[in-house]
């Protein structure tokens, strides 16, 4: 890769790398730092990266720097928001942008990333697993999943508007 190709990536590709990490983990100042980690690396590996895989490249060197950030954050404070009772609180329905976060929130990390890279990125299942780690029935599996736990704790979209 060129440092043309490479300004070029970073151009065309950091607001979308940005916009996914911030996503799964709402906080900005720790989204900018994984994304710069990100490039950083990309700079370092230019040699062996073609201009057309940097996308790709790129989300996945995010998305593996921040699950290593959340399970440094999980180390640090297992704290769950639990009734007395022992149970999930329930998600009050604040609008429609607030009730779909919250429910991503309580979905594993696993669901939660392979339905972003879907239906938020538009990555194809192929292009998930080669980002995840996972096979093309697996991250299948897990859209299913997690579209299943966000209707349930969602319900239906028409019944909210």
């Amino acid at each position: 890769m060129t440092v043309q190709e490479y300004n070029r990536s970073v151009d065309e590709h950091a607001d979308a790398v940005y916009r996914y990490i911030v996503a799964q983990l709402r906080h900005p100042e720790d989204a900018r730092d994984l994304v710069q980690n990100a490039f950083e690396v990309l700079w370092r590996k230019r040699e062996e990266v073609s201009a057309e895989k940097a996308r790709p490249y790129l989300f996945t060197v995010a998305y593996r720097d921040m699950i290593d950030h959340i399970r440094k954050q999980k180390r640090i404070s297992l704290v769950e928001e639990m009734t007395e009772d022992g149970r999930s609180t329930h998600i009050p329905y604040t609008g429609a942008r607030e009730a779909l976060e919250k429910a991503l929130s309580t979905l594993p990390e696993v669901q939660k990333t392979v339905v972003l890279l879907r239906d938020y990125e538009g990555y194809d299942y192929r292009e998930i697993g080669n980002i995840t780690g996972l096979s093309e029935a697996q991250v299948k599996v897990y859209i299913f999943r997690a579209r299943k736990a966000l209707q349930e704790r969602i319900g239906n979209v028409q019944n909210l508007i």
